[in-house]
């Protein structure tokens, strides 16, 4: 694909028309060339959007969270290494998709909030339910997850995503809920 300079095409075109117009006008239009040029030489985001019932599941409560986000969380280290899950969701409540936000430590794992959230804009989901599992197995949430859970759910409000529970999970196969506890 060729990339054509306007700058230097306008520029020769009004080096002609000089003649005839005042050179306050001509210079004007120039400068705006310039602008379009720079403005074609940015970054882009680029967004595309194929919807598919990933799981194909309406969640109704914790234990039918529980029961898509189980499946996400391998036996085989679920009790060794933390790992953040998240389901995305329509209004409907009807499963869009599920994101492996972060793999992290025996005892913790990074979660970037802008992640989270641009995976929700871009699979256009309206709710969410945010989990990680303890591999100590104690399901009680620390104080650092109940402000991570905070942080999200007050991310979210800026662009009308709901975060409806947060749900950790442990290698017994047990799980808690802070939408159950009361706490979100």
């Amino acid at each position: 694909m060729m990339k054509v300079n306007y700058y230097h095409m306008l520029q020769s075109v009004l080096m002609e028309l000089s003649n005839h117009y005042p050179p306050a006008t001509w210079w004007g239009i120039l400068n705006l060339f310039k602008m379009k040029s720079l403005t074609q030489s940015t970054s882009e985001i680029q967004v595309s959007y194929y919807p598919k019932k990933v799981v194909g599941t309406k969640i109704t409560c914790s234990e039918d969270a529980y029961s898509v986000l189980k499946e996400f969380y391998p036996t085989e280290t679920i009790g060794l290494q933390e790992r953040f899950v998240v389901v995305y969701l329509n209004r409907a409540h009807d499963v869009i998709g599920v994101y492996e936000a972060s793999v992290g430590s025996m005892t913790s794992t990074i979660v970037d909030i802008r992640i989270i959230l641009s995976v929700a804009l871009k699979t256009a989901a309206t709710n969410l339910i945010i989990s990680h599992n303890h591999p100590s197995g104690n399901l009680t949430p620390s104080t650092l997850d109940k402000d991570l859970t905070n942080k999200i759910k007050e991310a979210g409000k800026l662009i009308d995503i709901t975060v409806l529970d947060h749900i950790i999970l442990s290698h017994d196969g047990k799980f808690s809920s802070f939408a159950n506890q009361g706490i979100i």
